[in-house]
């Protein structure tokens, strides 16, 4: 995990293997874009996806700082507390059979404010792994936009019969985006 690098979670390992893409060795938090700043791993996009008039794209937690005010050989609470705009987010992940991250979000200004949040993994690709989920065909990119509360869950499976399930509460977190780059 990186902590001064938007908290970033750098590596997740089932029985030896790799989950998240590495990377093409690009790591600038001062980049203007995400891509640029260097896409790998695990970050969180808050409070923003795209880019607006004063936030930049993908949020500005990827590119700052996080707290890491509890720390354990199984649990890690972290926070990342805004520049731009007023709020915070609070992750925390614990290990034990599976891997959980739980999160709240919280707006500490004094006017309402629209805001996003995405967990934004990600995973590396390998042709001929499983989606579970409407995808682009082999070979293409795509941004998959799901009907609002139409999953709970996702599953990834790749050749080595690795595999991840997450899900999420849908009445808290209806929308369900997903992008594959694997042109």
């Amino acid at each position: 995990m990186r902590p001064e690098r938007g908290g970033r979670i750098t590596s997740l390992k089932l029985r030896g293997e790799e989950l998240l893409d590495q990377g093409i060795g690009v790591d600038d938090p001062a980049a203007e874009d995400f891509v640029e700043g260097g896409a790998w791993g695990w970050d969180e996009m808050v409070p923003n996806v795209e880019a607006t008039d004063t936030l930049p794209d993908h949020g500005e937690a990827w590119r700052m700082s996080w707290e890491v005010p509890y720390l354990s050989r199984h649990s890690v609470f972290m926070r990342a507390t805004g520049r731009l705009v007023p709020w915070i987010l609070d992750r925390t992940i614990e290990l034990t059979d599976q891997l959980r991250l739980s999160y709240v979000y919280r707006n500490v200004g004094t006017e309402a404010l629209p805001a996003y949040w995405c967990a934004h993994p990600l995973f590396k690709y390998e042709p001929g792994m499983a989606v579970g989920a409407p995808a682009p065909g082999e070979g293409s990119s795509a941004k998959v936009h799901l009907a609002p509360g139409s999953i709970d869950r996702m599953t990834l499976r790749w050749r080595s019969g690795a595999g991840v399930e997450m899900s999420w509460d849908m009445a808290v977190t209806p929308y369900v985006a997903i992008w594959v780059c694997n042109g």
